[in-house]
């Protein structure tokens, strides 16, 4: 993240800053106070409430976004590190009114209980499928072990990545995957 070009701070704690950066496909120009982290800047100047505040010491991953396709703790990065990134947050998982696949298998197996952990945990799900679309269960625990969630055993959301993923337990391919990632006659 470092390097990027286009962030003006304008000195002391109170000074603004001013990125350009793409979030969820968009364009965007934002101005907000130079000290700001990305989540906040997020949530409070774009109005994307998906990503959460969490523990805000990067301990948790309720905050995690992508940034130019890599998961990030959007609580510890600096906004103005982002002028000219990619960010994608939880809203920008859907196409239009369509969940995407991996949000569909969130609702169709039941892998959110509150929820406030959920788009952190969709994130960084994500980014595995992108990275390895057919991960073994040992492979999704390993990606989502920066997710706390307080109200689950984890089981229902391995299940839901290995449903987007069309995979088992095992890694192997089901039958009956269809085009959303979706299993059984349902979808």
């Amino acid at each position: 993240m470092t390097g990027r070009t286009g962030a003006r701070a304008h000195g002391g704690t109170g000074a603004r800053a001013r990125i350009a950066l793409t979030v969820n496909g968009e364009e965007r120009d934002v101005v907000f106070a130079g000290y700001k982290t990305l989540l906040e800047v997020l949530r409070e100047d774009l109005g994307l409430t998906g990503t959460k505040h969490g523990c805000e010491l990067g301990e948790c991953g309720a905050c995690a976004v992508l940034v130019d396709g890599q998961p990030v703790l959007s609580c510890l990065l600096l906004a103005v590190e982002c002028a000219g990134a990619d960010v994608t947050t939880v809203e920008g998982l859907a196409v239009g009114p369509e969940l995407s696949p991996l949000q569909a298998a969130f609702a169709d197996k039941g892998a959110a209980q509150c929820g406030y952990c959920t788009p952190g945990i969709l994130i960084t799900a994500q980014a595995l499928l992108e990275r390895n679309p057919h991960p073994t269960r040992a492979e999704i625990a390993e990606a989502l072990s920066g997710n706390l969630c307080r109200c689950t055993g984890y089981l229902q959301i391995f299940e839901a990545v290995e449903a987007a993923a069309g995979t088992d337990a095992r890694g192997h391919g089901r039958t009956g995957t269809r085009a959303h990632g979706r299993t059984g006659t349902g979808a």
